[in-house]
């Protein structure tokens, strides 16, 4: 029998802070990074030596990792993280920072992913995303996560009956929800119709199932809860937090995730059912990937997904408020920040400072992450529940 998980009790979430994506850009990662670190740091009042953590998600730092960017931006920190684990690396750095925090191992620790997006970043990153992507699909022309999710997006519908529709539903919500967000890179109305009517990229994904590529950066500060009242901060505590790597290695194909391990044991620590959550952040790449979420997250069962998305109202105002600033499908995939852009929002929304895209009364938020995609699968997946500590009303 494994240990129980201990609690992170006594840590403090704090200073969301988001750079506006850029479709393109001619900056680096190592720019971006800097100036989402510099945003949540000048949000604490804090500088750069205050800092003693440090924990980095991103894809196109190469040849530099964490490590570098010490040297790059001058910190010195004594506890030093680098994950690579896209999607789902946000709630995975969050609880190694929280352990850090509790451990005496840093005082203040910056979380923070970001990626650029030149003209050749998506192309460069796939032919070298993995020694099966280098040796086994890229030399042969095959390249790219559309292919991957058409397959998964088609098996899903023929197992639960869903339908093209089901998926937009997700798609229309998150696009009303980036309207009421100003850093969304989509700005127009996404109907029902125009979803789908979009032209087909590979069967049965058309245009509006893909994400984006942009540039973009993600930052937050984990701290003790007396140092964030202190400070006079707003923060979010952890009430839990899972990660899982390679789980049902042996399914035919990936139709649920390693959500379904733990989730028991993170509702448990976290105190919480799934009807206490009041907003759920998932991540997003593909609508299908979103509603494997609800259901694999204990919001409903195995297969009734389709059936779910058809009786909530997903949008800020709705019964069921998912990916309130628009996700990755209407706010862009900024690379590994394509992984925080839920976990900021939901700091956001249980302290009380998301502004436009504020949940009513929301106290509580789970975010979801998935990541690392090898041909036919996810092979990281985590997931957090957040909870109010301090609001700025408060």
């Amino acid at each position: 029998m494994a240990k129980p998980r201990q609690s992170y009790e006594g840590v403090a979430i704090t200073a969301p802070f988001s750079m506006p994506y850029q479709r393109y850009s001619i900056d680096t990662a190592h720019w971006w990074i800097a100036k989402a670190l510099r945003g949540s740091l000048d949000a604490a009042g804090l500088k750069p030596n205050d800092l003693d953590g440090f924990s980095v998600a991103s894809f196109t730092l190469f040849p530099d990792s964490a490590v570098g960017l010490t040297q790059h931006l001058g910190l010195c920190p004594r506890w030093l993280d680098h994950i690579p684990m896209g999607g789902a690396s946000a709630s995975v750095a969050i609880r190694r920072a929280a352990r850090a925090i509790q451990a005496g191992d840093a005082n203040i620790v910056a979380c923070v992913a970001g990626d650029t997006n030149h003209i050749d970043s998506f192309r460069n990153m796939l032919s070298s995303f993995s020694r099966f992507a280098q040796d086994a699909s890229y030399p042969y022309g095959y390249g790219g996560p559309n292919a991957n999710f058409a397959l998964l997006t088609d098996r899903y519908m023929q197992e639960f009956g869903a339908a093209r529709e089901d998926f937009g539903r997700i798609c229309v919500a998150q696009r009303e929800n980036a309207l009421r967000y100003p850093n969304a890179i989509m700005k127009k109305p996404l109907t029902l119709e125009h979803y789908i009517s979009a032209r087909p990229i590979a069967d049965p994904i058309a245009l509006f199932d893909c994400v984006m590529p942009c540039a973009g950066s993600e930052c937050f500060l984990l701290m003790s809860e007396d140092e964030a009242i202190n400070r006079n901060l707003p923060y979010a505590t952890l009430g839990g937090a899972i990660e899982r790597h390679n789980a049902h290695s042996t399914d035919d194909i990936q139709l649920r995730g390693g959500w379904t391990m733990d989730i028991d044991e993170l509702y448990t620590m976290s105190d919480c059912t799934p009807n206490d959550i009041d907003l759920l952040q998932t991540y997003d790449d593909y609508p299908v990937i979103s509603m494997m979420q609800i259901e694999d997250l204990g919001f409903c069962a195995k297969g009734d997904g389709p059936e779910f998305v058809r009786n909530h109202d997903l949008t800020i105002d709705g019964d069921f408020p998912h990916n309130t600033s628009g996700g990755q499908l209407s706010a862009g995939q900024a690379g590994a920040a394509g992984g925080y852009i839920g976990m900021v929002e939901a700091i956001r929304q249980v302290t009380g400072t998301a502004g436009g895209t504020q949940v009513k009364n929301a106290s509580t938020a789970m975010v979801s992450g998935f990541g690392m995609i090898n041909y036919d699968r996810g092979v990281c997946t985590s997931a957090s529940i957040l909870k109010t500590g301090v609001r700025v009303h408060d």
